[in-house]
């Protein structure tokens, strides 16, 4: 709700990331990130070939997410002045404009992201001795997901997914809001790059210290 804080808007993403890997673990490894899949690929986890088509589902499932969202807040459009608020339902901005701090924190958060999901993920902690069965996969992955938003989404909105920001920004761009802004492009090239980038780094990080 309005004025609810930082704190909820973080507790609700990292929760909506386990209730979707819960779902879909199972059908297609969860790959709702392209930051996550490219980075499996980038050390021989996932292959190449199956990339594009993966990228292609999780960006219209994005923007399949951006419309249900504008049907959900109809009434809200008209009711809301601010264009700047409208965009934001859809896609991140940052605090401070600076692109290169901007595309550094993406990095930062999605290098976090990508590295411990693969350490939770990794059969030598997700095993009866460890005290974590597979089940818990998901609830820990969307902790993490909380815990970059608490700590580092700030600077950016924590996008750490381009399909999440890329996704639902086209769907603003498409969607006929009433007195909705420009869908700010010169900055969406940000949370596309800075993830992806993050995301390689983090999957090379962990088969450097751990899958050696």
């Amino acid at each position: 709700g309005e004025g609810s804080g930082w704190m909820v808007i973080a507790t609700g993403w990292g929760l909506a990331v386990s209730v979707a890997v819960y779902a879909v673990g199972s059908v297609s490894g969860a790959h709702i990130n392209p930051a996550v899949t490219v980075g499996l690929a980038s050390i021989g986890r996932f292959p190449w070939a199956d990339v594009p088509i993966y990228i292609a589902g999780q960006l219209l499932g994005a923007i399949l997410g951006g419309v249900v969202v504008w049907l959900a807040y109809r009434p809200h459009w008209q009711g809301t002045a601010d264009p700047d608020l409208k965009l934001a339902v859809f896609c991140t901005a940052p605090a401070i404009r600076q692109f290169g701090a901007n595309v550094a924190t993406e990095i930062i958060g999605t290098f976090i992201l990508v590295l411990g999901v693969l350490t939770i993920l990794s059969p030598e902690n997700l095993a009866p001795e460890t005290g974590f069965s597979t089940g818990m996969g998901p609830l820990l992955v969307g902790m993490l997901v909380w815990s970059i938003g608490l700590s580092l989404g700030g600077p950016t909105g924590y996008a750490i997914n381009p399909a999440r920001d890329l996704g639902p920004r086209i769907a603003h761009f498409l969607l006929p809001i009433p007195g909705k802004r420009d869908s700010d492009w010169a900055y969406s090239w940000v949370p596309v790059v800075g993830p992806l980038v993050g995301g390689v780094l983090g999957a090379l990080c962990y088969r450097l210290l751990w899958a050696a």
